[in-house]
Formats: structure tokens, sequence, C-alpha cells
């Protein structure tokens, strides 16, 4: 089926989801756990004083007004760092601090722009393992605290899960949002979703990282979306808003500040906003019924943050601003209609999206004029702190302006109890990082998201007690953090494991090695429409007559642009998790569970999933 009209069968599928969500919702909530009791929708509580610490306002006022010019603009940016260490990075590390900001070291960065926080990026070799990551947030911690205002760090990075996981094994890694969203409906389970978020935000607390950016808010509607796909729960807004509200709940109740993303929807686009200026075509009614639904709910939930989008929106701002910059869509709509009273922070940006209309010295004073508040990972930290310095200096910013965001900056910090509690340890680490009853939870949580899409011969379930010769092929992307291997050697060690005879082979093999074997199993990854190296690959396989069962790895949309085979699995991710989970429900040693939060257009509806 064409782009075009795969768009806008989901659009429409999604709109009619809306509809009738109203009445769904007190059936999909049936025989789920129930909510953790709160205060939060008790109209004389301010939902942004729970759960965790109460700021005392008048304390914190206090405090920043005995901070100077520059250290009230640096609390308010967010900046990479490179290096293991706060003090002793590697030689490499230390020369790209010294190339980018003028220090060796990510304790100096802090000292010198009197930061209010650090975003860990894998790349930057903030995080090779749990203790690491616990001793660079304490020396962090401690250069803040020795320096300037001595006022704690934000400590953040993106863990989603799935396919973004900055930090891997041993941490425990659960399904990304998609997978989440297949869980026992379309709608999911909040509970589980719920309960998954407590556990990663329990371990990234360890380690000393107290802001994740997540949940992904989006609802995605377009197949052909190259950022966002799985990232998103799904493409039913009333289903994504309950398990934004579950994920909002779950990381902040373990102490860890949630990032509602990306708004004001990012889920219908056809650009990645890394390398471009992405173009969101809906009206405001439709925005009113796709994209808002899931944010309003993370503001009801009482979410620390919400992160802005580096896309233009002409329905919500005609201007062509990206709506980081808009002041329409951060004030007019997210503080104003939404009614949001936290912390907004800017996508990072070093991106082309923001990057396009306007020069890196502007970027940062307008994102401040829009009504954002943390500016995250300037190309040029220097630059934009000058840059901000500057426009209070001239007038265009007020110092008055400048307070309000890091008075609601501190606010956060000390809801997540930045200012009373200690450091990381080693000995929380081993608490709470990759224990046994974390990962069992994963695997849990995971043997319910695999979703089985055709099995027509009633191949499946693989017989494992009879030892099947399989031989598993296909498409081998960049592993993430969550991988011991390329999801073909993965899958093969897995089914191996439970029984089976499992081999992997490149494709360039795999046809003439297929005969003799129970099976082959193709894992595909964003197959394109149209004839394709891997629709050439199933469709050889298939002429040699071995029964071929497809396995999705990333997007499920794949089944529908190859010919039809045996059976159909959709994982939504190859991390080790899922991998594990997909094995077990190929040799039935769990029954698959899994429904479609997408619908795959041309192919199977919304809510799709067989079972044995």
């Amino acid at each position: 089926m064409p782009y075009e009209a795969s768009r806008r069968t989901l659009l429409a599928v999604a709109a009619l989801a809306a509809v009738t969500a109203a009445g769904a919702a007190s059936a999909v909530m049936g025989g789920r756990p129930a909510p953790v009791p709160d205060d939060s929708r008790n109209p004389g509580r301010d939902p942004l004083d729970r759960p965790g610490h109460r700021p005392d306002r008048a304390r914190l006022r206090r405090l920043v007004e005995g901070m100077s010019l520059a250290e009230k603009v640096g609390q308010l940016f967010v900046s990479r760092a490179y290096g293991h260490s706060a003090t002793d990075p590697d030689a490499a590390d230390a020369q790209k601090n010294l190339e980018l900001f003028g220090v060796r070291t990510a304790a100096e960065l802090v000292s010198r722009y009197h930061l209010g926080g650090i975003i860990y990026f894998a790349w930057a070799h903030n995080t090779r393992t749990p203790h690491q990551i616990a001793e660079l947030s304490a020396g962090l911690q401690r250069a803040a605290l020795d320096s300037g205002p001595r006022v704690p760090l934000l400590l953040s990075t993106d863990q989603e899960h799935g396919i973004i996981a900055r930090i891997g094994r041993p941490a425990t890694l659960f399904p990304g949002a998609m997978a989440l969203g297949a869980l026992h409906g379309a709608a999911g389970s909040t509970g589980e979703v719920r309960r998954a978020a407590r556990i990663a935000g329990t371990e990234l607390a360890a380690m000393g990282i107290r802001q994740d950016y997540a949940p992904v808010a989006d609802v995605n509607v377009n197949p052909a979306n190259p950022v966002i796909g799985v990232r998103s729960f799904g493409s039913d807004p009333r289903a994504v808003a309950a398990l934004v509200d579950a994920q909002v709940r779950g990381y902040q109740g373990a102490g860890v500040a949630a990032t509602a993303k990306h708004f004001p929807g990012h889920g219908d686009t056809e650009t990645d906003s890394h390398v471009g200026l992405p173009v969101m075509r809906h009206t405001r009614a439709v925005w009113e019924e796709l994209d808002e639904p899931p944010f309003r709910a993370a503001v009801e939930a009482g979410v620390d943050a919400v992160m802005t989008a580096h896309i233009v929106f002409p329905a919500l701002d005609p201007s062509g601003d990206p709506a980081t910059l808009s002041r329409p869509i951060v004030t007019g709509i997210l503080r104003e209609r939404l009614g949001f009273r936290g912390v907004v922070v800017t996508d990072a940006l070093d991106m082309a999206g923001v990057r396009q209309k306007y020069g890196d010295d502007r970027v940062p004073v307008l994102a401040l004029k829009a009504g954002c508040d943390q500016l995250l990972n300037p190309p040029d930290l220097g630059l934009a702190h000058r840059s901000v310095l500057a426009a209070v200096e001239a007038g265009e910013l007020t110092e008055e302006r400048i307070e309000e965001s890091v008075l609601r900056i501190l606010e956060l910090k000390a809801r997540r109890g930045l200012f009373e509690e200690a450091r990381p340890t080693a000995e929380g680490v081993d608490r709470s990082v990759g224990i046994p009853e974390h990962l069992a939870a994963a695997d849990e949580i995971a043997a319910g998201t695999t979703t089985l899409l055709a099995n027509p011969v009633k191949l499946l379930p693989l017989d494992a007690a009879a030892g099947p010769r399989l031989l598993v092929t296909g498409t081998d992307p960049a592993s993430p953090s969550g991988t011991t291997g390329p999801p073909t050697a993965v899958l093969a060690r897995e089914l191996t494991a439970l029984g089976c005879r499992a081999t992997a082979a490149p494709p360039a093999r795999a046809a003439a090695e297929a005969p003799g074997h129970a099976a082959v199993l193709v894992c595909t990854y964003n197959v394109p429409e149209g004839d394709s190296p891997q629709r050439k690959l199933v469709t050889e396989l298939l002429a040699t007559g071995v029964p071929v069962v497809v396995v999705a790895v990333r997007n499920p949309y794949d089944p529908a642009r190859l010919p039809q085979c045996a059976a159909e699995l959709a994982t939504y991710s190859w991390t080790d998790v899922e991998m594990r989970a997909a094995a077990r429900v190929l040799t039935g040693a769990v029954r698959p569970s899994g429904r479609l939060p997408v619908p795959v257009p041309g192919r199977y509806p919304l809510g799709h999933g067989l079972t044995y």
C-alpha cells in the first residue's frame, strides 16, 4: 500500500479510537492493578508537589536571589561532557572537553558555567558500568556543591528502553514503548507499564540519574516516521495517554523526574529532526483529537518536565518557527491551555531541526522567550551562555524572566530530594541495579509483548522437545545497549537454550543452507515498500519449500511489505529481552498474548494478535 494511503488509514483508525476510547477505557482498566493512591487529583493541591519532597519555595526564592546573573543563567543549561570520571577522564576525552569547552574535566565544566545539569551519553563515554556511572554522578555532585551557588545537579539521560537506552547491561533493560503498548491488548497493561518504569527509575536513581527523558508521548500514525516509530506506545491516542500516565507515575514514584516528549507531538512526521526540520500537517482539530491527549494526561499526572519538539506546526503557529522557539505553542498551549507548571526542556539544541532558521547564538534566547526553562545540549555552550547573558544586558530578556525558569528548575530538584539526599554509592547500586528480581520482572513483562500476527499453517509453536533444526537469518541492525550481539545470533542462541538446534547464517548463504531445516526464521528490519533486498531474501527462501517465519524486529509494518509466510511475529525491538521473549513464544514456552498497538495497513487491524 502506498505511504500516503497507509498514513490516511492510520489517521482514520486513530481518530475512531479517540471517539470510542471513553467507553473502552473502563474495560481496559478492568481486572488491572489499581493505581497507587495519591493526592494528585485533589484540586486543592499543586500536583507538582508530589510524589517526593515538597519544595520550600520561599527558601528556593532566597537561593535564587543570592545568585549572580551568570550563576542563574548557568542553571538553565544541561550540557554533555566527555569522560567516565568527573575528575580523571581518559586522555582523548580530556582533549575533547578542552576543544569544546576550554576545560579538561566534567567537574571543571560544571564549576566554570555553574551548570544546572549534565546529560549522559554512551558515545561520550559516560555510561560504561553502573558502578562507574554512580561514581561519575557523585563526583559531579561534589563539583556542583563545592562551587558557585552550591546547587545540586540534575543528571539526566535518554533511557527509553527498547531501541533507545544509554545504559546497558548489567542494568535491567525493558521492552520499549510500542512493545509495552502491545501488552495484552491495544491499550496495553497500565499496571505492568507502571511497574517497568518504577523499576527502571529505581535503578537510574541508584546511579545518581534523577531525570529521564521519557516517556515518549507522541502518537505514531505514520508508518514512514523515521524517528519515532516504535518509540511511541502506539496509534490510539487514548491508549497512549493511559500508558504515558502510567510511566510518569512509575518513574516519579521512584524519585526520578519523568519528561514527556516531544511536545506538541512528533508522531506524523516524515523527517528526522536530528537532520532536518519536520512539518506537522495536522489541523488544530486533528491535533486536539490525536496529539494532545497524551500530553494532557502527563500534565494531569503531575509530570515534572515536558520536552519540546523541533518541528514546525503551522496549525498551531503559522510563523514557521519550530515549536521549541514558538511562544504560541510553549506558552500559549502547553502553559495556558494545558496548565503545565513544571519545567519545559528543549530537545537537544545541537539538532538540525532547531538550527535551520536561526543561528546558535539566537536559539537559546528565543527558546527562553518562547517559555522554555532548560536548554539542552547546545552545540557551543560558551556561545549559548554568553548569548543569554547579552540578551539580559540588552533588555531582550529580563532577569526576572531568567529567575522564573531557575525557580522551576530548583523546585524540580527539591521535589526529587536532591537538596537532602546523599550521593549515589556502590552499595546502593548493588542493592538496586540489575538485581535478579528486576531481571525476572523484565522477562515476565517482555513475555506478553511478542505479537503473533499470522500462523496460517499452524507451524507454531515449534516442538522444542524434538530438537528441530532451525536456520536464523536476516538483517542485523546496529546493536543498542540492551544486546549481547546481532538479533539473528541472539535469537539462535535463545532457541538453542530452549532445546532447538538453531544456527545463524548470513542472508547471502541462507537459501543454499535452508534445505534440511524444519523452518527458516528471518529477522526483518524496516522493510521498505516495493522491491528490496529483504523482500528478495524472503522470496528466495519461500522458493526452497522450507517454512519461513518472519520476525519483524523493529517496525511491525514489515509483513505487509513481504509475501505471506508460514508465520509472522512482531517484537518491536531486537534487544536481548525481546529476542528471549520471541524465542519463548516460537517454542510455546509462553503463549503469545501481544496485540498490535498500531494497525498494519493492508494486512492487520489495530488490536490484532493471535495465540495458541
